[in-house]
């Protein structure tokens, strides 16, 4: 029970709220503005029954609206609504058959309306509107402000016209279904497009944040306003939120939003439930206490400021069973309420996504026991009087296999380094297990041995053949001795890209021309050495292909470009110059290595 304006009691009449009427009554797509239509029923009315005042009644859960009015004293005729304390017609609606008041005042259901003292209200005659399927949405009604016996003439014009308006409401309505059902027929369409996309979109990249951003925007705004996506650490414990919202000027707030979701989620809260017990959770119509529940207090207003009138969550699932995190679907309230569909298609996602989260989690696992592998075989480099060393290995973009590229320095029992750089074919666990046998046979065939570099690469190439040692490799192996004031460097390429001199008061210079045969050949060929004084401050860089090709340009472009990045080289601190380099080489196709010495 409830009260009207002045204090009193009424009893409130359940047809009102009917949720199947009041959608009937939504799809009209009419409200209080005037509509021509309407209007000219209304104006029949007063012209056909000579009553000063004519209406088209559309009642819903709290106020009547009027598309079609005529005769109305202000304030109302400009309003075109009142509140349910003026309304005859809800009763209309209540009893579902015409009502006819001679005079209002006489009658103990509407005696004390406050449409008689406001509206002038004394002889009513209400006709019903009607849906397709009998629902009364509101009633034509003639008002006098004088009491009036109604003739039987008076109310079958009367009724005629409300089956007319009754045939016009239908029709809107016809037309709002169609238009429905076309909306509904693009997005199904939509959604079918989307989700035939979304394996090769989610299996585009094995990058974590790269694959839910695109799952994000796959998802809004086609189908919610906005939407999270929570992912679990191996405890199960939400470990990354990320989200999306179509509006860009919602971002801070779906920010602060998806950042207290990480460490504010109660075990009571929706998605925690979701990703315990791997079952969705959908709700056409959203409560603050979905939000409120088992979650930070900050959450619930974040929530209807980002907009909550439904949502819809579903589990991640890995392996088809095992849950790794959820996806949350929000909508506004002026966006319909989730429904089946839905929930089949965010199912649907949640299974892709959990492929997606899988391979890039093994992707990952694959990744560091890869790199943890690569840089056990990269050696620790040693302390040379007079010399300065720095070296950095890069694995290739968006690969998880091991690489050949390898570098290696030791010092001789004599005090004189050898260092040697080299790049074995293949990315995968065996060129990394033939990369490892090559190093240790260049430290097995040089170590205590005073024979020139080209002698020892021989050396090398026999070992590779009796062995035997499965490979094709490249390497540049360098031999250096103090030179007073500087260093004497000789050196023998086999197949490798020639090393880099960088002076420190003159240009960058490539000591090309000594490139011979690769190693591991069936018929080792003659080497030839070369030699250089490195002078105090010069640098001497030796590096692997990756640092230089690429497969948009000739490698000559890429030795250019080297060359360039290296113009003022020889002023910068060794580590800060192979860190130039790297940067320089991120995400390219093949593994890098280099090794820089420098005299001092």
């Amino acid at each position: 029970m409830s009260e009207d304006g002045v204090g009193r009691a009424v009893v409130p009449i359940p047809a009102l709220t009917d949720p199947e009427r009041l959608r009937s009554l939504a799809e009209t797509r009419l409200g209080s503005a005037p509509d021509e239509a309407f209007d000219r029923f209304a104006r029949l009315v007063a012209d056909l029954l000579d009553v000063p005042v004519a209406l088209v009644s559309l009642v819903t859960a709290d106020r009547q609206f009027f598309p079609g009015a005529t005769g109305l004293p202000e304030p109302w005729a400009g309003r075109r609504e009142t509140p349910l304390s003026h309304s005859f017609c809800q009763h209309v609606v209540d009893v579902e058959v015409p009502m006819v008041l001679p005079d209002a005042r006489l009658y103990p259901r509407v005696r004390r309306n406050l449409a008689i003292e406001d509206l002038g209200v004394v002889a009513y005659a209400g006709m019903p509107l009607t849906d397709l399927d009998g629902r009364v949405l509101g009633s034509l009604c003639a008002i006098d402000s004088k009491p009036r016996a109604w003739t039987a003439e008076q109310l079958r014009t009367l009724a005629d016209l409300a089956a007319a308006c009754s045939s016009e409401l239908r029709l809107r309505i016809a037309v709002e279904g169609a238009e429905q059902a076309r909306r509904r027929a693009e997005e199904a369409h939509d959604r079918l497009a989307m989700l035939a996309g979304m394996s090769e979109l989610l299996g585009g990249t094995l990058d974590m944040a790269t694959a839910m951003d695109r799952l994000g925007q796959a998802m809004v705004p086609l189908l919610a306003d906005w939407c999270l996506i929570t992912l679990v650490d191996p405890a199960g414990r939400p470990r990354t939120v990320s989200g999306l919202h179509r509006d860009p000027d919602r971002a801070a707030d779906l920010d602060r939003f998806t950042g207290l979701l990480t460490t504010g989620l109660g075990p009571d809260s929706i998605i925690r439930s979701v990703l315990r017990t791997g079952r969705p959770v959908m709700r056409e119509a959203a409560a603050p206490a979905d939000v409120e529940q088992g979650t930070h207090p900050e959450l619930a207003p974040l929530a209807e400021r980002l907009g909550f009138g439904s949502h819809l969550t579903v589990p991640i699932t890995a392996a088809g069973v095992r849950v790794v995190g959820a996806v949350t679907l929000v909508n506004g309230a002026s966006r319909r309420g989730f429904d089946e569909s839905d929930l089949r298609t965010a199912l649907d996602i949640g299974r892709r996504a959990g492929q997606a989260v899988g391979n890039s989690r093994l992707y990952g696992e694959q990744r560091h026991v890869a790199e943890v592998l690569q840089h056990s075989m990269l050696p620790t480099l040693p302390v040379v009087p007079g010399v300065e060393l720095a070296a950095r290995y890069l694995p290739a973009a968006d690969r998880v296999e091991v690489g050949g590229d390898w570098y290696d320095a030791f010092v001789q029992p004599d005090g004189e380094l050898v260092a040697a750089i080299g790049d074995v074919a293949g990315h995968d666990i065996e060129a990394a297990a033939t990369m490892g046998q090559l190093r240790n046979l260049v430290r097995g065939d040089a170590y205590g041995r005073d024979d020139p570099v080209d002698e020892l690469m021989t050396h090398l190439d026999r070992a590779i053949q009796g062995l035997p040692v499965p490979t094709v490799a490249s390497a540049v192996l360098a031999r250096v001795r103090p030179a007073a004031p500087g260093l004497l460097v000789s050196w023998c390429n086999a197949g490798h890209p020639p090393p880099l001199l960088l002076p420190a008061g003159g240009p960058v210079q490539v000591l090309d021309g000594t490139r011979g045969p690769l190693l591991g050949l069936a018929r080792p060929p003659r080497r030839t050495r070369r030699e250089l004084t490195l002078a105090p401050g010069d640098t001497l860089l030796l590096h692997t292909d990756g640092l230089i090709e690429r497969r948009d340009r000739p490698i000559d472009e890429g030795q250019a470009a080297l060359v360039e990045q290296l113009a003022d080289g020889a002023s910068l601190p060794l580590p800060a110059l192979c860190d130039r380099l790297l940067a320089a080489a991120h995400r390219r196709e093949d593994d890098v290595a280099l090794l820089a010495l420098r005299a001092r």
